[in-house]
């Protein structure tokens, strides 16, 4: 099993619970229609990776997201992840009606800053992504169709978390390929409080 860091400490997440098409201008970005509910799909723990890796024979694109841990049912804690997408065969498999399993759950399509114990509120949360010291993504709870507790209650409906599992709770726009040698620095604030940061060199 693969470890996430709260508070400096490992965790094992069993699951990660992705959920996709949550800010409309990212919709809009990739030309998909508004979903009526939440897109839920699932990573499994072997996609976790502490480094970003691109890979030469085939475009994978970063998706910079406020993620949440899980613990006693609840959320939890929270910190800054990168759903990485294999994009052409996502495209792909989607324009066949097939799931998306192969370009969003291989190993290292998970990766992931420390996580920190949650505010009081959550509601002040937001994320940035800087890449080589330049600003491409920024989101926020307020710009989310469905929200953290939403997701949480939609999808308890149908599985059970263990304590530890992880919810990605979708991306903004200004999603982009992964180029080698490239910087990137994710940032997760409460208002103007930087709660907890990560940093990568893409490999």
């Amino acid at each position: 099993m693969k470890p996430v860091k709260l508070n400096g400490k490992d965790v094992l997440p069993s699951k990660i619970v992705c959920i996709g098409r949550n800010y409309v201008e990212h919709i809009k970005e990739l030309g998909n229609e508004v979903p009526a509910e939440p897109v839920i799909f699932l990573k499994p723990n072997s996609s976790i990776s502490p480094v970003i890796q691109a890979d030469n024979g085939e475009e994978i694109h970063f998706e910079g997201e406020i993620t949440f841990m899980v613990r006693g049912g609840q959320l939890a804690a929270v910190g800054f992840g990168l759903d990485l997408t294999k994009r052409n065969l996502q495209t792909a498999l989607k324009n066949k009606g097939l799931p998306w399993e192969r370009a969003k759950a291989f190993d290292g399509a998970a990766v992931f800053s420390d996580m920190v114990e949650l505010p009081g509120d959550i509601t002040g949360l937001r994320l940035e992504l800087h890449i080589n010291g330049q600003l491409v993504q920024h989101g926020s709870y307020d710009l989310m169709m469905h929200k953290p507790d939403e997701i949480l209650a939609v999808t308890k409906q149908f599985l059970s978390y263990e304590d530890g599992d992880l919810i990605m709770t979708g991306t903004p726009k200004g999603v982009g390929k992964l180029t080698a040698g490239d910087r990137f620095n994710g940032k997760i604030f409460e208002q103007d409080k930087l709660l907890v940061e990560g940093h990568w060199l893409v490999r």
